[in-house]
């Protein structure tokens, strides 16, 4: 009896320290100096200007790829700290695209809020998971699962992704670590619901 007492409190120990710990108070303001090793802000200096962010309706620097992306977590948001979630606003040129990529962090959920896009994502064992989506959709990119999106429709849009995790992370991946099975499977399924041959392969070679 002892024995199993014994086991099963190791089994409880090692659980809890496994395990990420929730937060053990309401908030916690990041401390943007890189010297100071303090985790969390002053509570009695917390203003409502902590849980503010302005400059989410502008539209950054588009990339070579017709992509201009703005990222909000922990990095330049601190009052994201600890509370499990941050975005990013991403507008597309005509025809612009995002390059394969992964958060490997964090689960996305992604909403159109102007414009037609060819989103989707490939998991482990390379199904390719695509479909065109337009205002007001949601696509859902599980964790770690490498995705992409592409402009299909006639005018800029935009996504706004919403991520469970302050710091979702980013993993690029050149398409040519795909093999030429799933980069055909995402070819068909473009000539088959689309008829855009070119255009998609374009974004996608």
């Amino acid at each position: 009896m002892a024995l199993m007492v014994r086991i099963l409190f190791v089994v409880l120990f090692v659980g809890s320290v496994a395990s990420d710990p929730d937060p053990v108070q309401d908030y916690c303001i990041a401390v943007t100096d890189s010297e100071t090793y303090i985790p969390c802000k002053n509570p009695s200096l917390v203003t409502v200007e902590d849980f503010i962010f302005s400059g989410l309706n502008s539209t950054g620097n588009f990339s070579e790829t017709g992509q201009a992306v703005l990222s909000v977590n922990v990095n330049n948001f601190p009052g994201l700290r600890t509370q499990g979630v941050s975005l990013a606003r991403a507008d597309f040129e005509v025809g612009g695209f995002a390059l394969p990529h992964a958060h490997p962090r964090a689960t996305e959920a992604v909403c159109v809020l102007e414009g037609t896009f060819y989103s989707g994502f490939i998991d482990s064992q390379q199904k390719v998971f695509a479909k065109v989506i337009e205002q007001g959709d949601v696509i859902v990119i599980p964790r770690g699962l490498v995705h992409f999106h592409k402009n299909i429709g006639e005018k800029q849009g935009t996504l706004l992704g919403i991520y469970n995790s302050e710091n979702p992370g980013k993993s690029m991946f050149p398409t040519a670590a795909f093999g030429c099975a799933v980069k055909e499977e995402l070819l068909e399924k473009v000539r088959g619901e689309l008829h855009l041959c070119g255009k998609a392969e374009a974004g996608f070679n």
